[in-house]
């Protein structure tokens, strides 16, 4: 892998923790501020946060892989 394509996937990384942390950010507020009445919501966000975490989880994996070699 050229160093172009590995600061390219250090991008993906950070650019999936942000997406990642901002679903997180959704289920807090919805834990904090909505619940119990807003409760039908918790399955949605929860799988997007999930999903979101899941995408970040491969593609740091796959940057881990590349930087040993």
């Amino acid at each position: 892998m050229t160093d172009e394509e590995l600061k390219e996937l250090d991008r993906e990384v950070k650019k999936l923790k942000r997406i990642s942390s901002e679903w997180a950010s959704q289920l807090h507020d919805l834990v904090e501020e909505r619940l119990p009445a807003g409760y039908l919501e918790i399955p949605d966000i929860a799988q997007s946060t999930y999903d979101a975490c899941q995408a970040w989880a491969d593609a740091n994996a796959r940057l881990a892989s590349a930087q040993k070699g």
